[in-house]
């Protein structure tokens, strides 16, 4: 236990007296920096979970957890592999699909575009278009009828607006004597969305089904059946009794194997930045470490007088240990406050260094997502915590056992 004389003196020891204002401003240089190291760890692990899970349900809630391919990019048995699909423990929805890249022009301007056609019960339960419409009613969308939505990316640089039309160019045409002539079709846009990942809203084009179909000259067929599950870290599980019924038809592929490379480089990138900025705490940790010696010295006649007025080893290792540990803390505190601050203000900060710099710092045609995300973890920030204190009493270990190895005999004969 810690004794209320081995407090009184750290609390005097972490304030050192006149002519130890060197010692202060390293002390005071360890605090700070200890709090810089773990405001940036909290800040970049939480951007770089807000990241992954945004792309992640983004990625989930347009493509879902898996799709059932048809072989040559056709799916006449689509209504057995649905049915199929939903008798599936595990399985929650499973949506038809078509999906073409195709170009898409208006008002001159020229643009390659991505067209989905889904049942229109399904485009207004896919929540990353339904419910983020900008312009328009995502209910203009009605069998039948010629209507699409579109990315807003893409209304941007084609420069139109709901109400304005659009024609899709499809290179499978009528074939005439003179070679295959593409097919132009027109379109009203009735809703624009925006997902929030800039390829997908720069591209996209949301038509239904029935549209689709007449498009591609697709019958009753159609592409794939997008699939959902209950846990996607599962679906393997989950969809392989399922593959097995269906293999004559479709081949089924999961969002590890659709998105596999961009992940797995998210995850390398997370450990690594994690490694990278610890060394801040390194850093500030040896500055902890010089603070402890150079006040050990200083403190070198108190120590001796305190070891002949009784005071044990034992005790002068923890008052040292209290000191650095202290300063440790108290970084920590001013870590956690800096970092969830600048998180807080994110967007703020990044537009004004883009101001000053004159560059566009978060680009979303770089960077996927329009926002700059934020998750924090607080298994993380736990993590973050203990890290920073188990380093910081580890460097109080070597000072506070000088301390303790003081001879005082030594010290005061030539006092």
């Amino acid at each position: 236990m810690i004794s209320s004389y081995e407090r009184m003196i750290a609390r005097r020891y972490l304030l050192p007296g006149r002519g130890e204002g060197f010692i202060v401003l390293v002390a005071g240089i360890s605090l700070v920096a200890v709090a810089l190291g773990v405001a940036a760890l909290i800040a970049v692990m939480s951007v770089m979970n807000g990241f992954r899970a945004e792309l992640f349900d983004r990625f989930q809630g347009l493509n879902g957890h898996a799709v059932a391919q048809g072989y040559g990019g056709r799916l006449p048995d689509w209504k057995m592999v649905v049915e199929e699909a939903k008798k599936t423990p595990g399985v929650v929805t499973a949506i038809p699909l078509i999906e073409q890249p195709l170009m898409g022009s208006a008002k001159g301007r020229v643009e390659g575009v991505l067209v989905r056609g889904m049942r229109i019960e399904d485009i207004k339960h896919t929540d990353v278009i339904a419910k983020t419409v900008q312009s328009g009613d995502i209910n203009r969308l009605k069998a039948g009828e010629p209507v699409v939505a579109i990315g807003a990316r893409l209304a941007e640089n084609l420069g139109v607006r709901v109400g304005d039309q659009i024609a899709l160019i499809s290179p499978d045409g009528n074939v005439t004597p003179f070679g295959t002539v593409p097919r132009i079709v027109s379109y009203e846009i009735g809703a624009i969305f925006e997902i929030g990942i800039y390829d997908f809203d720069k591209a996209f084009v949301v038509l239904p089904l029935d549209q689709a179909q007449t498009l591609f000259n697709m019958g009753d067929e159609v592409g794939m059946v997008m699939m959902t599950t209950v846990d996607p870290d599962k679906v393997e599980r989950y969809l392989q009794p399922l593959a097995e019924k269906i293999t004559m038809s479709a081949q089924i592929t999961d969002w590890r194997q659709m998105n596999s490379a961009l992940f797995e480089a998210l995850v390398v990138e997370q450990v690594v930045m994690f490694w990278v900025l610890s060394i801040i705490i390194l850093v500030a940790v040896f500055n902890i470490l010089s603070s402890l010696i150079m006040l050990v010295r200083a403190k070198t006649r108190d120590i001796a007088i305190l070891r002949t007025m009784g005071a044990s080893r034992s005790a002068l290792m923890r008052i040292f240990v209290i000191v650095g540990t202290t300063i440790g803390a108290l970084g920590v505190l001013l870590g956690l406050a800096l970092g969830f601050l600048v998180l807080r203000f994110r967007e703020q900060i990044i537009a004004v260094v883009s101001r000053l710099s004159g560059t566009n710092i978060w680009d979303p045609s770089v960077r996927y997502l329009t926002e700059l995300p934020s998750k924090t973890d607080p298994v993380e920030v736990i993590g973050i915590v203990v890290l920073t204190l188990v380093l910081s009493f580890l460097a109080t270990l070597y000072p506070a056992w000088k301390a303790a190895s003081t001879d005082p005999v030594t010290v005061l004969r030539y006092e």
